[in-house]
């Protein structure tokens, strides 16, 4: 009856059971997963944020399929404030989230079992989205050498005549990696020698841990550029349903998918009036929220190195940028196993590394926009189990 795109393995996993029964104990846990801002505590101009969503345009039905003009303006000018970036507003679709974005792009250049090439560790959300859109997900590794690095030449190994893009997460989730400018030009000439275009998922651009502005891809002319971002991170605000796709580079490239992007998102016209209308106010919440989440990460991982100088039986990785942490630990067990007793004996809960498609076990990824008391008691926990406490 149903489609082979929707078979999915929906039995749960092990972890989402031990936290059912560890919740079910009454026994509080320390959620060191947490990726959700509104509910980590920060401080939100709520009458601001709630004033913009009651303009009187939003009565108006005005469908436009790239978005109304003055949402796509602010956003053009968040990327010529924040990023010194020139961007045209006809350039924009808006979408109501990422996932829609790589909805529309993997659309626009996919035939059913045509292939994109991700990075791997990275979020596990790609394989749902590939396979509702009939996409193939052929993964190319992240390596890690004093920091993480994209392999170009497994990158080589993997691309066939049926590859259309490459996907980068800048910075990576979990990893916090950025693509740096010399793996943005090798990049580039990859692409161009097997014409692919490039699609870039920036949600987390603006958080990194060093201060300085990282170089974004909308930016990118070399080669045919999709990039993805929008105010779930960017202002901390996931509830409001604003996000994009900025298109760049060669001219008769850019005019044609832009063309064919408009007709996908007319189609759908998933953007409602009352969140356009208040998008250059919720982008403009991003200052404060960033420096809030900014403090919190920085605090968290101050934390995180004070008590792994303590011991020697595990390691932070490097990371550059985003709101988590990967922790390498001792392969004594599967990840799983690792994040199943610190829950049920410990009551931390943590991501497995399996989670995020890291290749081999010993490695748990830490959330660093938790509340610092919860981090703190958190990770001394999860430190007693790793050694044996």
């Amino acid at each position: 009856m149903f489609s082979d795109r929707t078979n999915w393995k929906l039995t749960r996993n092990r972890l989402t059971e031990a936290l059912e029964e560890v919740t079910a104990s009454g026994a509080p846990v320390l959620d060191l997963t947490i990726s959700n801002p509104t509910r980590a505590g920060l401080q939100y101009n709520d009458a601001q944020i709630l004033q913009s969503l009651a303009s009187p345009h939003a009565l108006d039905y005005d469908p436009q399929p790239k978005g109304l003009p003055s949402a796509r303006a602010a956003v053009a000018a968040y990327y010529r404030t924040q990023h010194g970036v020139l961007l045209n507003p006809e350039l924009l679709v808006l979408t109501t989230s990422t996932s829609e974005g790589y909805s529309f792009v993997m659309r626009l250049l996919c035939n059913p079992r045509d292939e994109l090439l991700v990075p791997k560790p990275s979020y596990p959300l790609f394989e749902f989205l590939a396979d509702l859109q009939d996409v193939k997900l052929a993964p190319y590794p992240l390596i890690y050498d004093h920091g993480w690095q994209m392999d170009f030449h497994s990158l080589d190994q993997v691309v066939t005549s049926r590859t259309r893009g490459v996907v980068v997460v800048h910075p990576n989730n979990p990893t916090g990696s950025y693509v740096h400018a010399h793996e943005m030009e090798s990049l580039n000439r990859f692409c161009r020698e097997h014409e692919l275009a490039v699609i870039a998922d920036e949600v987390f651009l603006d958080y990194s841990h060093h201060g300085s502005a990282q170089q974004s891809f909308a930016a990118n002319q070399n080669v045919l550029t999709f990039t993805l971002s929008g105010v779930s991170k960017i202002s901390a605000l996931p509830q409001m349903k604003v996000a994009w796709i900025a298109t760049s580079g060669p001219a008769t490239e850019v005019e044609a998918a832009q063309a064919r992007l408009e007709v996908i998102a007319d189609t759908y016209l998933s953007m409602n009036a009352p969140i356009q209308w208040a998008a250059p106010a919720l982008l403009g919440q991003r200052a404060s929220m960033q420096k809030q989440l900014l403090d919190r990460v920085l605090t968290n991982l101050a934390e995180l190195d004070r008590q792994l100088a303590a011991q020697k039986i595990c390691e932070r990785l490097h990371v550059e940028g985003g709101w988590y942490a990967v922790l390498r630990v001792p392969v004594t067990q599967t990840d799983e196993d690792l994040a199943v007793d610190l829950l049920r004996c410990k009551s931390v809960l943590a991501h497995p590394g399996h989670f995020y498609d890291f290749p081999n076990d010993g490695y748990l990824v830490l959330s660093l926009i938790t509340s610092p008391a919860d981090f703190r008691e958190g990770v001394k926990r999860a430190l007693e189990i790793v050694g044996g406490g």
